[in-house]
C-alpha cells in the first residue's frame, strides 16, 4: 500500500486548485512535480515553488531573489544572501492572476 503524500491527502477543493495551478504553469515551460508526505516541490533544476494543500486552498512558497511587497505575501523569510522564500495563499482559482503567474515564472528562470 503506498504512503500517503500530499496529493492523496488534500481535499477535493485543494486538488482542484492544485490541477488549475498545473495548467498555468505548464504555459511557462517544463518542470518535474516532486510529491512529497505534506508539500509537492515544483523542479526546473531546483525547486522553484512548493505547495502546500491545506482544506480550503493551498499556500505556494515561491523563491524570489528579493522580497515582494504585496498584500499577498503572507510569509516572506530570507533562506540565504540572495534568496527569499515567499508564501501565497490560494483560495480560488481566480487568484491565479497575472501578478502571480509572473512571481512563477521569474522564480522558474532563477531555477535554470
Amino acid at each position: 500500500m503506498p504512503e500517503p503524500n500530499a496529493l492523496s491527502t488534500a481535499s477535493p477543493v485543494a486538488r482542484q486548485l492544485y490541477k488549475d495551478l498545473l495548467k498555468e504553469l505548464r504555459q511557462i515551460g517544463r518542470f518535474q512535480e516532486e510529491v512529497k508526505k505534506t508539500s509537492i516541490h515544483l523542479v526546473r533544476g531546483s525547486a522553484f515553488a512548493g505547495v502546500h494543500p491545506r482544506k480550503q486552498h493551498l499556500v505556494i512558497t515561491i523563491k524570489a531573489v528579493t522580497p515582494i511587497k504585496s498584500p499577498r505575501i503572507v510569509k516572506s523569510e530570507q533562506v540565504s544572501k540572495n534568496r527569499w522564500h515567499l508564501e501565497v495563499k490560494l483560495a480560488a482559482s481566480a487568484e491565479m492572476d497575472a501578478e502571480l503567474v509572473s512571481w512563477l515564472r521569474e522564480a522558474y528562470e532563477l531555477c535554470a
